[in-house]
């Protein structure tokens, strides 16, 4: 399944770019505009979060990192240039969703939400190309 989300690839293995950095182009090749990116975030956040509750061993040990929304080490950061919070957000995300849920996940079921999450990138991109604004042509990630 690592080819289907943009943070499914294994640290450092995703076409040598990290997580957050594909998480970025995937954003870019969509042209997904800030409130896109937080609708593509909250749709994942909500997923885990609803798998969470249902599994009675990551609601026991992850369940209080949901209590929170966004989740994860950057969220309450906003502290990386070029509209980037979003990807940093999901790359936090998306590595509890690469290295928890998705082994866990059967075969079926991967392509359920496969099948989902493109229909959910096709709705999002009519929105988004209507307000989508380029990032500026300066280094990624950089910290303030």
């Amino acid at each position: 399944m690592s080819g289907h989300f943009p943070f499914s690839a294994a640290r450092g293995t995703s076409y040598g770019l990290a997580p957050r950095m594909a998480i970025s182009a995937f954003f870019e090749k969509n042209q997904f505009d800030m409130a896109t990116q937080e609708a593509y975030y909250k749709w994942w956040y909500d997923w885990t979060k609803a798998y969470v509750e249902q599994d009675a061993d990551l609601k026991a040990t992850m369940g209080m990192r949901f209590k929170h929304y966004p989740m994860g080490q950057h969220s309450e950061h906003g502290f990386h240039l070029n509209g980037k919070y979003w990807a940093s957000c999901m790359d936090d995300l998306g590595a509890f969703i690469r290295n928890l849920i998705l082994p866990k996940l059967d075969h079926d079921a991967e392509h359920a939400l496969a099948e989902e999450h493109e229909k959910m990138v096709h709705d999002l991109k009519a929105q988004a190309t209507a307000n989508y604004t380029p990032a500026p042509d300066v280094g990624l990630f950089r910290h303030v």
